[in-house]
């Protein structure tokens, strides 16, 4: 893929989003399926943990085969906290649960994407705990991590799930975070990969969107892009599905003055997550924004069945979206056959 760089967004996605770049759309699908991945591989017996080792999850989970089969291998699985009010103990458990993976791309993956890449999928929501989490709107201080220029404000439940000690014991008790970081300090200084290109690219869904933002501007911000002792970063991409919004106007300048970090923001017009928090309460989107319309057919379609109370759910899903994208591109096709 000898244009990587550029559908990683090095020029910002500059004349590859209206129309939707057919290639740029198979990048976005590609990502988003790693994503749908941790969906369709939760354990039924234990929600909380993944049904597949990690070796297996890739092979043994329900997605494309051939030339985007074997792109990559994980090598750890992320655990994060959802540390509840101890008032509402009592209804809603703190809850430790698998949330996502670190992998990198194979031999194979290597030759097919162009370069080695790091790559990190967050999951959207799935337990009361995380619900309860997403409601925890107000703003805090996210300094520690991002540092006091333009005194950075995010999402108070976010950023708890993202740095709060997991109990999970294969996590060691280390925050989300610290597992992440982790995984990319050893992936990055690897002596095989020492002499290859790298990227990083994070993905995410709905709650994962949000954390895969925090994440992607982290890994920029106290430099996990760099090899131990050298002065070159990696290009870091995040590949963001209905993401909310994560920060105020202060988070959002720490953003757009980082080098080497691109976000694409994929949208559903009916999807109301999109637009939350509301900006009335300073959060700010950060990025680019590719928009997409899955349920137009059936929004002109309500005696098929359809209800607006269906829809506007539907429009949420990391499905959906993938459908969307692929109509998109149908409809660059159906422009380019008239012309």
């Amino acid at each position: 893929m000898a244009n990587w760089k550029k559908l990683s967004g090095e020029k910002n996605w500059e004349g590859l989003l209206k129309p939707l770049n057919s290639n740029l759309g198979n990048h976005i699908k590609l990502y988003g399926e790693r994503v749908q991945v941790i969906y369709d591989s939760v354990n039924s017996e234990d929600k909380t943990r993944p049904a597949y080792a990690m070796e297996d999850l890739f092979s043994e989970a329900a997605i494309e085969t051939g030339t985007f089969g074997k792109l990559y291998t994980v090598t750890d699985y992320i655990f994060a906290n959802s540390d509840v009010a101890s008032w509402i103990d009592w209804m809603v458990k703190d809850q430790s649960a698998w949330f996502g993976y670190v992998a990198v791309a194979t031999d194979e993956g290597k030759k097919v994407l162009g370069r080695r890449d790091i790559l990190i999928c967050w999951r959207g929501t799935r337990s009361p705990a995380e619900w309860f989490k997403n409601a925890q709107f107000d703003q805090v201080s996210a300094s520690e991590i991002f540092g006091n220029s333009h005194d950075p404000q995010v999402h108070k439940g976010f950023l708890s799930i993202y740095t709060s000690p997991s109990t999970e014991p294969s996590s060691s008790n280390l925050s989300a975070r610290d597992q992440v970081m982790n995984a990319v300090k050893n992936l990055v200084n690897k002596p095989e990969y020492r002499e290859e290109e790298i990227s990083i690219t994070v993905a995410g869904h709905s709650l994962g969107a949000a954390l895969a933002t925090l994440n992607a501007t982290d890994i920029v911000t106290n430099q996990y892009n760099k090899r131990t002792g050298s002065k070159e970063a990696c290009v870091v991409t995040a590949f963001v599905f209905a993401s909310p919004k994560v920060g105020n106007e202060g988070f959002r300048k720490v953003f757009n003055a980082l080098s080497n970090l691109h976000l694409l923001r994929i949208e559903n017009r009916l999807d109301i997550v999109t637009d939350l928090p509301p900006s009335s309460i300073s959060y700010k989107k950060v990025g680019m924004k590719l928009r997409i319309k899955s349920h137009k057919s059936a929004l002109l379609n309500f005696t098929d069945g359809f209800q607006l109370h269906d829809i506007i759910p539907q429009s949420h899903s990391l499905k959906e979206y993938l459908q969307g994208v692929t109509a998109r591109q149908s409809q660059l096709g159906k422009l380019q056959s008239k012309l």
